[in-house]
Formats: C-alpha cells, sequence, structure tokens
C-alpha cells in the first residue's frame, strides 16, 4: 500500500489511459473535418486551373483572328506566354487533367484520383469558358 504522506511523482497507468483516450477522442472528431477541408482545397483547386486554361485559350483566340490554340504548347510557349504552366496530363492536388484542343474551340477535364478522397466530382470547361461540374 501506498504512504499517503509520502510525496508520489509520476502519473498512474489510469492517468495516462485517460489522456490518451481524450487525445483520440479529439483525433476522432479533427480529422474527418481535416480530410474534408483538403478536399474542398483539392475542388477549388481544380476549376481554378481550369479557369486558367480556359482564360489562356479565348486570350489566344482574341489575338489569333478566333482561332483556338492546337495544343497547349501553343499557350506556353509564346512570347508572353498565355499560360506559365502546363497543366494537360499531369496530376495536381489530386486531379488529373486532360486536354483537347483544336482550332474550333477546346474541352478541359480535371479528373480526381479518388472520387471521395481527392475530390468530389469530374469539372469540365469548354470553349466559351462554361465550367460543368
Amino acid at each position: 500500500m501506498r504512504n499517503m504522506t509520502s510525496k508520489s511523482k509520476g502519473f498512474t497507468l489510469v492517468e495516462i489511459m485517460i489522456v490518451v483516450a481524450i487525445i483520440a477522442l479529439l483525433a476522432a472528431i479533427a480529422i474527418p473535418n481535416l480530410l474534408r477541408a483538403k478536399m474542398s482545397a483539392n475542388d477549388a483547386l481544380a476549376k481554378a486551373t481550369l479557369r486558367a486554361e480556359s482564360t489562356a485559350a479565348e486570350s489566344f483566340a482574341t489575338s489569333n483572328n478566333g482561332n483556338y490554340p492546337t495544343n497547349e504548347a501553343a499557350l506556353t510557349g509564346a512570347t508572353p506566354a498565355y499560360l506559365n504552366k502546363s497543366y494537360c496530363g499531369t496530376t495536381v492536388s489530386g486531379y488529373t487533367f486532360a486536354c483537347t484542343f483544336a482550332v474550333a474551340g477546346y474541352t478541359i477535364t480535371a479528373t480526381p484520383v479518388t472520387v471521395g478522397t481527392s475530390g468530389t466530382t469530374t469539372y469540365t470547361i469548354a470553349t466559351g469558358g462554361v465550367l460543368t461540374p
């Protein structure tokens, strides 16, 4: 039996288990919210990237008598560049970008790598800057 008059140092196993249980409870509440926030951020970045690609293609068409670029290299390789970075065929923040360019128009699609984990839906932007979820 423990002498109550002596000063004991340290924590008992029960005290440590209570602290661990509280930390586990807080983590169970916080982690899903963090994952949802990350997925929302990925969605927002995908839409912003699609809008940037569309704006670049529309600006190109304005400067070239209504003819759209036939590939993304026409946007990134121009002087000055219409677009600073190439996104077509790459994966950025959980979304894979696929592009189709033609003189008459373009279609760019952002597809989540894993629906429900990296993003919520597939976004498409087409000639004229129409973004559809």
